[in-house]
């Protein structure tokens, strides 16, 4: 890798696909401890490598908050899958006033440019991924995160299945904090750990829950969370996809730290998609493990440890 003054990335891009300088911040959301993209100062970096995001929105506001923080001149070096945005991304540059140079690789496109000294549209492709209030006056939310502007149908199943908890407990990726609603109208909750790994959608969640029971955690749960132990209840609605691929891995790595966090005797309510096979890592962590709801392609379990 090179060696650069003053130079950032978005993600990881494949080493195989673009150079990442040496001593680059961090700034994806879904890293924990990355610098926010948005706190990044106008016009101060020399370099900038992004692996794009494949929703349209998101990706502008990522390619306008690199081009923001770039020097005049400076370096702005993108990369996407081809099937994952790749073949727009000539088009979202050259809409912000970018000169492009074009390459493909490892099933990527890949293009470089230097930031133009006045580029054009970055105010409104920022104001358009920015948080927001979900038709005005609903919850908070921001382009990128899960189910940004929609109730997802797997949450909705587990809220209408859900129980009145007590005690201490967590939402293992708890999103912009819907399902914490639910949990904390039971007034024997006594504490609630939000945690995700998408910081975004957890600055969403501490805008929406006001609650002195509850806590939050930008955390990757396949790491383990050392703070919280000896919980009452857990819930989770976890993902499984990850690089744009399915991975039943994620899942299967929620189930087993919502294990490591539960009290003997504590319980893990859970939805998947049907066809995701976690009964038999629940079989192996979980004392009891029953099926609650089956039904729009998703099931709600409960497990006892």
């Amino acid at each position: 890798m090179t060696d650069t003054a003053s130079a950032a990335v978005y993600g990881f891009p494949p080493r195989e696909v673009i150079e990442t300088p040496r001593g680059a911040v961090q700034t994806a959301p879904t890293v924990p401890g990355a610098q926010p993209l948005e706190g990044l100062a106008d016009a101060s970096l020399d370099t900038f490598v992004v692996l794009a995001p494949a929703g349209a929105v998101e990706r502008r506001y990522v390619l306008a908050q690199a081009l923001r923080a770039l020097k005049p001149s400076g370096r702005l070096t993108v990369a996407a899958p081809k099937d994952r945005g790749g073949l727009r991304l000539k088009k979202e540059l050259s809409g912000f006033g970018c000169t492009i140079g074009e390459d493909a690789r490892r099933h990527h496109r890949i293009c470089v440019t230097l930031r133009p000294e006045a580029p054009t549209g970055l105010s409104e492709a920022l104001a358009e991924g920015a948080p927001r209030r979900i038709d005005g006056e609903g919850l908070w939310t921001q382009p990128g995160v899960f189910s940004w502007d929609r109730l997802d149908t797997g949450t909705a199943l587990l809220m209408q299945a859900l129980p009145a908890f007590s005690g201490a407990g967590a939402d293992l990726g708890c999103g912009i904090g819907v399902l914490a609603h639910q949990v904390l109208a039971s007034p024997k909750v006594t504490k609630l750990a939000l945690v995700d790994i998408d910081r975004r959608a957890l600055d969403a969640a501490q805008r929406n829950v006001d609650d002195a029971r509850v806590s939050f955690s930008h955390a990757d749960i396949r790491l383990g969370l050392p703070e919280l132990s000896n919980l009452d209840f857990v819930v989770s609605n976890p993902p499984f996809h990850e690089g744009g691929g399915e991975d039943k891995a994620l899942g299967q790595a929620f189930i087993r730290g919502a294990a490591a966090l539960l009290k003997k005797g504590g319980v893990l309510w859970l939805v998947a998609n049907r066809h995701l096979p976690y009964e038999a890592v629940l079989a192996d962590h979980f004392a009891r493990v029953k099926p609650v709801v089956d039904q729009e392609g998703f099931k709600v379990l409960e497990a006892v440890k």
